[in-house]
């Protein structure tokens, strides 16, 4: 698939490398053009691109920035009518420790708003950059579960043939509004990794009785 990556942080350098490693025709742009050249020049194929028309070719758009720079990224990259676009964020208060909205609303559904042409589908936010670079497999048949929430069927399917593709175990999470769930269990997992001491080396995962 065509994948645009927006963001060359930790969790967007991360995609570029498992979305290149999976076979995915990568393209990445972001705030910082010399640090999204030094990522795409690491992973031959990979390109580079300014925000302007960048999501013209792609099928899935990755928004891996933080919450507050979610719509500005999106609106900078052209038209998103008929792209899924896998939004990451949490919306963290500014020591990580807590979530700036929740209950009734969420990241995922305030972005939906803003942009209402595109398909959003909650996926990967309970994921450390650590984890997501480092691959899915914890050993002993132990993978990191990535968690779909989206009203669009489509859009689920084509997350979760992706992060499949990645060597990642999805769930199905229901419908957007479950974001309102699945962003605080991200909180959970910030805090256990900073927080509680547990470091970046770990991931929320759902087990099924065989």
């Amino acid at each position: 698939m065509n994948i645009l990556v927006i963001g060359s942080g930790n969790m967007g350098s991360a995609f570029v490398k498992q979305l290149h490693r999976a076979g995915h025709k990568v393209s990445v742009t972001a705030a910082d053009s010399a640090q999204a050249a030094s990522v795409a020049a690491q992973y031959p194929g990979t390109r580079a691109v300014p925000a302007e028309g960048a999501a013209a070719s792609a099928e899935i758009v990755i928004l891996a920035t933080a919450y507050s720079d979610a719509v500005a990224a999106l609106c900078s990259v052209g038209s998103l009518a008929g792209k899924y676009v896998i939004d990451i964020t949490n919306p963290l208060t500014a020591d990580y420790m807590g979530l700036t909205i929740g209950h009734s609303t969420s990241a995922s559904e305030e972005i939906a708003k803003e942009v209402p042409q595109a398909t959003v589908v909650k996926a990967f936010n309970t994921v450390f950059a650590q984890v997501l670079a480092e691959g899915a497999d914890f050993g002993n048949g132990r993978k990191v579960s990535v968690f779909l929430a989206s009203d669009s069927a489509p859009g689920k399917a084509a997350v979760k043939t992706l992060a499949e593709g990645m060597g990642f175990v999805t769930v199905d999470a229901g419908g957007l509004k479950n974001a309102r769930y699945l962003e605080p269990l991200a909180g959970l997992n910030i805090y256990l990794g900073y927080g509680a001491g547990l470091g970046t080396a770990i991931a929320p995962t759902w087990l099924h009785r065989a």
